[in-house]
């Protein structure tokens, strides 16, 4: 066995031939690594808990590698995103995500593909976790026939399987996700909703309404408020007499958690989603994270805040790098997978924007379709009153 790994070891050394060219491998085999390391985790705020999650976890490589180039995807597609719109290929509301990375893939690890997911309109990145692919995500921006939507809901409006949105009005899918988790109460699931918001939307009163039904009929919900520092182009500090969101559901118990690091979301979501099922109720968590974009396309982003906070939060906290270097510095990944991951991602980016650019629109006929569920076609009036369009279901 250990002449057969060298003699592969040797081959890999030497590089092979493919179509002429020669492709250098790294000498380093994977049996070099580490399969999981240790990690310890930044302790959670607590409210109304005797303890919380773990400050010690556990991440594979599998996992390590996996977390990376979900990330590095979402940031990558969202970068792609604000080119097309600069292009005018992407048109109207478009609200990025680039720096929350880890709050999407840190939420998505600690829950099963069976829970449910709703959050408002900073959406791209949990489309793709809940399984969309990326150049679905891309012809949806741009309009055409193959997005997920067909072309007709935009940047705020994508749906899949257990994701509900997407929801243009500011913390309307918080009493909607409270629904949801009223339906898997009702059904008598083991399933959870994780229901997400904005600093922004922490104020408006249909948030505490929702806080109030879950607690009082114990709904196994899930709710994160995702503070990126800024609603819209105001700080936390000049909107909210109280910054502490992780208490705001005064008897419904609260997690502070860093939302930087996708190992702390992770923990800090199984807890919560074990909480969950347990019967207990619902619980709240804070992800304190940093949006590098302004609040939408239309935003700098640099009249409220300075360039150089921006960029300190990008080199000292940057969700991306810190698992990288995490994962390098514990042997759990080389420089080379590393960098063949980016490679591969910027490809599967390229193409999907080549995609949505080159997919058409949807026609005019098809613009009255899927406007009711399961019900007998009927005419619409279209762009004219002669005009008479078929809703298909």
């Amino acid at each position: 066995m250990q002449k057969m790994l060298r003699v592969i070891a040797n081959t890999l050394k030497g590089g092979a031939k493919i179509n002429g060219s020669r492709v250098v491998v790294s000498a380093r085999s994977f049996a070099d690594l580490t399969p999981q390391a240790s990690f310890d985790i930044k302790r959670c705020d607590l409210h109304r808990l005797d303890e919380g999650p773990s400050v010690q976890t556990v991440l594979t490589r599998e996992d390590g590698l996996r977390y990376y180039r979900t990330m590095q995807t979402l940031r990558r597609m969202e970068l792609k995103a604000d080119q097309l719109y600069k292009q005018k290929i992407i048109r109207g509301f478009c609200h990025l995500y680039d720096g929350q990375e880890a709050c999407a893939v840190g939420i998505e690890a600690g829950i099963s593909p069976t829970d449910h997911l709703i959050t408002a309109y900073r959406a791209h990145g949990y489309t793709y976790t809940r399984g969309v692919p990326v150049k679905e995500i891309m012809a949806e921006l741009t309009g055409r026939r193959g997005g997920v939507a067909k072309g007709k809901g935009g940047s705020m409006h994508m749906y899949a399987k257990n994701f509900y949105g997407g929801n243009g009005i500011v913390g309307a899918q918080v009493p909607l996700g409270a629904g949801v988790a009223l339906a898997c109460q009702y059904q008598g699931k083991n399933e959870v909703c994780v229901t997400l918001y904005g600093d922004g939307a922490a104020n408006q009163g249909q948030i505490f309404e929702a806080f109030n039904m879950a607690a009082l009929w114990k709904l196994p919900c899930i709710f994160i408020c995702e503070n990126n520092k800024y609603g819209m182009g105001t700080s936390v500090e000049r909107a909210s007499a109280s910054t502490d969101y992780y208490k705001r559901g005064d008897y419904i118990p609260g997690l502070r958690v860093d939302g930087m690091d996708v190992l702390s979301v992770r923990e800090a979501t199984r807890f919560a989603a074990d909480y969950c099922r347990s019967g207990k109720g619902p619980i709240l968590m804070e992800l304190q994270t940093y949006r590098y974009h302004g609040h939408s396309m239309s935003d700098p982003g640099v009249s409220y805040r300075t360039r150089e906070e921006i960029q300190e939060v990008r080199s000292k906290n940057d969700p991306i790098t810190m698992l990288k270097d995490c994962m390098i510095s514990r042997n759990l990944a080389s420089l080379d997978e590393i960098k063949d991951i980016d490679a591969k991602v910027r490809k599967e980016i390229e193409e999907a924007a080549q995609f949505a650019t080159s997919d058409p629109e949807p026609p005019l006929e098809d613009l009255c379709k899927h406007i009711f569920y399961n019900d007998a076609p009927l005419e619409v009036r279209g762009t004219h009153p002669w005009m008479r369009l078929k809703s298909i279901s």
